[in-house]
């Protein structure tokens, strides 16, 4: 039998997923959480599914080596890729961030037309044109693949002119196509918000999929009976597969004093 104490797992290709992290951390302030950052084998966007499949289960393998009682997959092309293998293997409850983002842009959309950014991974498998088509079939949808973003945020460049240049040049289809909402389809991407706030103006809703799959964790977990108790007293682990000091600063940019430290474990 599970222990409602144990923690809950959140995986992703490196940093990007922090953002989740920090608002399971908010919404869930009871619930301790084990971090794993890919950041060996960062970006998960470009390389093939059966590889992201192999890199998503030896993650999750190691994670439930540290008792972990549900995993979260903080990365949109794992989620595109792996949720549903994970799922079938896995006795545990596992929650990707694709559904909860897109349930975010149909309900925020005023005009219909939803733009989505990812990587190559995400844009290709379709995952967020199904989910959302899903839930509203009539809606429109722009989608562009933005390979550069998540080199760029994993070297700390949220507001230098290089990625501004770069991320006019992606969006100008989206401002083109007149989109209303965009999804911001990698868990990287939040940490670049005021940047892309400035390219695409103020009219443009930003979709992060992190509040939404937060309050779908706490919906799982309490559905599962696996909730923490409200007097729990939780502890925060960070685990990065390389450079732990790198991984350390940009993570404290966002998660303050929550990240003491970086333990650093290599898989494959």
């Amino acid at each position: 039998m599970t222990d409602n104490s144990a923690p809950v797992g959140v995986f992703d290709s490196g940093i990007g997923g922090l953002t989740v992290a920090q608002e399971v951390i908010r919404q869930l302030p009871h619930e301790s959480v084990i971090y794993f950052g890919d950041t060996a084998r960062v970006p998960y966007g470009p390389k093939s599914p059966d590889t992201v499949r192999r890199y998503s289960r030896e993650i999750a393998a190691f994670l439930g080596e540290q008792g972990v009682k549900s995993i979260v997959i903080a990365c949109n092309t794992a989620t595109a890729h792996a949720l549903g293998v994970l799922r079938e293997e896995l006795e545990m409850p596992v929650i990707g961030v694709v559904e909860p983002g897109a349930r975010a842009a149909v309900a925020a959309t005023r005009g219909g037309h939803i733009g989505v950014i990812g990587t190559v991974g995400t844009i290709k498998s379709g995952a967020y044109e199904r989910a959302i088509r899903a839930i509203e079939p009539d809606v429109m949808i722009t989608a562009r693949a933005c390979p550069l973003f998540v080199p760029l945020v994993e070297e700390g460049w949220t507001d230098h002119d290089a990625t501004r240049l770069i991320a006019r040049e992606y969006l100008e289809p989206m401002l083109d196509a007149e989109i209303d909402t965009l999804v911001l389809g990698c868990t990287h991407y939040p940490l670049l918000k005021p940047l892309l706030r400035d390219v695409l103006g103020p009219d443009v809703r930003l979709i992060d999929s992190a509040e939404e799959t937060a309050a779908e964790t706490a919906r799982t977990l309490n559905e599962a009976q696996l909730a923490a108790a409200p007097g729990a007293d939780p502890a925060y682990r960070f685990i990065a597969s390389d450079d732990p000091l790198q991984f350390l600063q940009l993570g404290q940019r966002f998660l303050g004093a929550t990240m003491e430290g970086v333990e650093i474990r290599t898989l494959g």
